[in-house]
């Protein structure tokens, strides 16, 4: 049996769909008192922030914060619960980061609309753009998530083009020459 396998992550994958993965799942029980739909896209949805805030390998509290509130309005959750979501959310990435990103995103996409999967998007953007600074490795993990929530290379520019002004690539341009 594979290592993978004995945490849970591995395994046949029409199973694993109909199951979820073991990181929605973790976040669901903790979500006991929500319908079962709703806590999935809620667990799904804070895990998706999680990837985009770790992605520079670096989750700062106002990124943390930012997560805490989406969460806490998006899942009209009391803020002690989205704060325990997040910080799972954040642990489990952390730990199962580079296996399960996209068979959450994969979950997110079976759960959602195509108008939450724009909401995550924007929030996304909020996310990374909370330290008002958006490093080319968070921009690329939106822009990875965007492939796999199906959206275009035109619609991922136009969601970007609110948060210009935080994108640190274009800060560099604009620097005054030593």
């Amino acid at each position: 049996m594979s290592f993978l396998k004995i945490l849970g992550i591995g395994g046949e994958e029409d199973s694993q769909a109909a199951e979820g993965t073991a990181t929605v799942r973790k976040i669901v029980a903790e979500l006991e008192t929500m319908h079962p739909d709703k806590a999935r896209y809620v667990a799904a949805f804070a895990y998706i922030l999680g990837r985009v805030a770790h992605a520079d390998l670096d989750i700062s509290e106002v990124e943390t914060r930012k997560m805490e509130e989406v969460i806490r309005r998006l899942g009209h959750l009391p803020e002690e619960q989205a704060i325990l979501v997040v910080q799972i959310a954040k642990s489990q990435n952390r730990l199962f980061g580079h296996t399960e990103n996209f068979l959450v995103t994969r979950e997110f996409v079976q759960v959602s609309t195509p108008e939450q999967r724009q909401e995550l998007l924007d929030c996304l953007f909020a996310v990374s753009a909370a330290d008002e600074s958006i490093t080319s490795a968070e921009e690329a993990q939106i822009r990875q998530i965007a492939s796999e929530l199906g959206f275009s290379h035109r619609q991922f520019v136009e969601a970007r083009k609110v948060y210009s002004q935080h994108r640190e690539v274009l800060k560099s341009l604009h620097k005054p020459s030593s």
